[in-house]
């Protein structure tokens, strides 16, 4: 059970954190397997952009895990399957309307828990610990405003 005084507690980023998307496509890449989780209006969403139906884009693009639905990838790279190679770079062919999940990359509770867990993700994603700070009220906005 948690305390109300570890609800309150400061978080280790209150000073912010520096982060500037580099855009080399790392955060959608295998080899991990993972999830890319679409909620029921980012689907409607990335269909319109991709002007096909909401069932296309299920039946080519998306599966479903219990009660949730993940964006499909790659069978060999693990890649996202909107992840496309654009003029030479790795890039996501629905930016402009992206999962929630993708938009509030690195700012994910995971990478936040601690300094480690941020410098461990920080191997990985050339973006983290560089460009501007992101003050804790700007994170907590980043987190909290998951909706379009």
């Amino acid at each position: 059970m948690t305390s109300v005084a570890n609800k309150n507690k400061t978080p280790w980023y209150a000073a912010g954190l520096h982060f500037e998307c580099q855009k080399c496509g790392q955060c959608c890449s295998g080899p991990q397997q993972g999830f890319i989780w679409v909620t029921k209006q980012e689907i409607e969403l990335i269909a319109d952009f991709l002007n096909c139906s909401t069932n296309h884009l299920r039946k080519n693009y998306l599966k479903r895990l219990g009660f949730k639905t993940s964006i499909i990838e790659h069978h060999v790279t693990n890649d996202c399957i909107f992840l496309k190679n654009i003029q030479g770079k790795k890039k996501c062919s629905i930016y402009p309307v992206r999962p929630t999940q993708c938009r509030t990359w690195p700012f994910w509770k995971s990478n936040l828990k601690s300094p480690d867990s941020w410098n461990l993700v920080a191997k990985r994603c050339p973006g983290i610990n560089k460009g501007p700070l992101h003050t804790l009220e700007k994170i907590q906005n980043i987190i909290e405003n998951k909706k379009w």
